[in-house]
Order: C-alpha cells, then sequence, then structure tokens
C-alpha cells in the first residue's frame, strides 16, 4: 500500500514522499502539476496550485539548502499547517483542506523536502499568510 501525505490548497493539492524528479511543462491555458515520483518507493509529491510551476522555475536551485535546513524549516511549517487545519473555524478551510502527514523518522531525500519547502514560500506569498516567524525566500 502506498503512503500519502496530503495538503490541499485553493485549486490544488500536495502528495508528499519520496523519490525521483519528473517535472512536467507548461500546457498552453492550463498549468500542469509538479510531479515527483519513484515506483519503487511507496511514496510520491504531486502539487497542483496555479502559479506554482512558473514559481518553482524561479526559486533558488536546490544546491543553496542543506537538507536538514529544510527538513527543520519543513517540520515547522508542517506543524502549523496541522494546527490551522485542526482549526476550521479560524483558518481558510478551502487553504487548509488536509493535514500533512510528515514524520521526522522518514528519509523523504533532498527533492522532496526541497518542493516541499518551496510550496509553503509559494503557499505563504500566494495566499498572504505567515506559517512561522522564518524570513520567506
Amino acid at each position: 500500500m502506498k503512503n500519502f501525505i496530503y495538503v490541499f490548497g485553493i485549486l490544488g493539492f500536495l502528495i508528499v514522499g519520496c523519490g525521483t524528479q519528473q517535472t512536467t511543462t507548461l500546457n498552453e491555458d492550463k498549468e500542469e502539476p509538479v510531479r515527483i515520483a519513484n515506483d519503487s518507493l511507496e511514496y510520491e509529491i504531486t502539487i497542483i496550485d496555479p502559479g506554482f510551476t512558473s514559481y518553482l522555475a524561479t526559486a533558488k536551485p536546490e544546491s543553496y539548502y542543506s537538507l536538514s535546513t529544510l527538513e527543520s524549516k519543513n517540520w515547522i511549517y508542517v506543524m502549523e499547517w496541522n494546527s490551522r487545519f485542526r482549526s476550521p473555524t479560524r483558518y481558510n478551510t478551502n487553504i487548509y483542506e488536509n493535514e500533512i502527514d510528515y514524520q521526522s523518522n522518514i528519509d523523504y531525500g533532498m527533492e522532496v523536502n526541497y518542493k516541499l519547502y518551496q510550496y509553503f514560500q509559494f503557499a505563504q506569498r500566494k495566499y498572504n499568510m505567515r506559517l512561522s516567524s522564518f524570513r520567506i525566500d
């Protein structure tokens, strides 16, 4: 059985796991999802949120970050995201539609952590929110 981590944003969702990178291209009228998958592993990440593909193309490269930095920041972002998910009367349920099952004892690898981190950066800008006291890249 495949393990999935879900994050739903407005018109978008995120399924997180680990694997190799496969990025789709833009369609003329519709942006295709950003996807990372590895058939031999039981994790996958798919991000569907208008504008994320363009944002990712202009983001700092993976090599700019260390894995430990991304993991620690993602952990904080996930904790805040899940807190907001559990408070539907306080936060927009169209943004925080699902809880993220991001486990600190699983090695998701650099690609997944990088894309998850970039999604949090993108979402904070797009939805005008702050998930931590970190400076938004």
